[in-house]
């Protein structure tokens, strides 16, 4: 099934199942993805294993230039943001302005919308950068993802590029004290001939012992929505299971949300 790219710096506002109206920034190429993960469910498609021909990533400077010109347009037209979200075709915590952008942003999010917050949807694979870490912890949403508590099932789900430890992942997510939503997609099918289910009885087990642990402010739990580079080999989970996987995170007292 087909996959899509940003072809832009800023695109949308697009209307965001857990965001609202959400003014998204793409902070890698607009010809490919650029990514430490290669998720199996990605709406991005998937993630070179390559590199392909040389692309720049888009300066601070073009960053600041583009969410500006959108901003200004936008309180033109009387349309607010409730977010301006830093996602795109990959892992936005890699370019290397990232700590710097996100101080622009906040600038500019304050000059023209105070009321819209700023969020940030990480895989969490450059936590181990102080520098990452200190410009998440000035968004007012931080969100990690965490698909899984169980290594193997990582791999699987996620396919990353580069070493994965949870234990150290869950460290380095103590840094921020609280202040950081975990997202988490479940879904259920086959991969590469072999069946893949996040929401079997152990997975959920220890997950749930994760998030007990890890005592984020939020959980957000969600399903496939779009086209995936596994096409129908991959099967949404049903509200109702994620309803039930939702109660069970509201029983540890954490705050949760379910878009199906």
């Amino acid at each position: 099934m087909p996959t899509f790219l940003f072809d832009s710096i800023v695109f949308g506002p697009v209307s965001s199942r857990r965001l609202g109206v959400s003014l998204g920034i793409n902070l890698l190429p607009v010809s490919r993805k650029v990514c430490s993960y290669n998720c199996i469910y990605c709406e991005c498609g998937w993630t070179p294993g390559k590199p392909g021909p040389k692309e720049k990533l888009p300066s601070r400077r073009e960053v600041y230039d583009a969410l500006k010109k959108k901003l200004s347009e936008m309180r033109e037209k009387g349309q607010a943001p409730d977010v301006i979200t830093y996602a795109g075709n990959g892992e936005p915590t890699l370019h290397p302005a990232f700590a710097g952008i996100i101080d622009d942003s906040l600038a500019l999010r304050d000059e023209f919308f105070p009321e819209a917050r700023v969020s940030v949807l990480s895989n969490g694979s450059m936590l181990h950068r102080k520098s990452v870490r200190d410009a998440l912890k000035k968004a007012d949403m931080n969100m990690l993802k965490l698909d899984s508590a169980i290594p193997g099932t990582v791999i699987q789900l996620n396919q990353p590029h580069v070493k994965v430890d949870i234990s150290r992942f869950e460290d380095l997510v103590k840094d921020f004290d609280g202040k950081f939503i975990i997202q988490t997609l479940f879904v259920r099918g086959e991969c590469d001939g072999r069946p893949v289910d996040n929401t079997t009885e152990v997975e959920i087990t220890a997950w749930l012992e994760a998030i007990a642990r890890l005592r984020p402010q939020q959980v957000m739990i969600y399903t496939i929505h779009r086209d995936t580079p596994l096409g129908n080999n991959l099967k949404k989970v049903p509200v109702s299971e994620l309803n039930a996987i939702a109660r069970r995170v509201n029983g540890l007292g954490i705050a949760t949300s379910v878009s199906g």
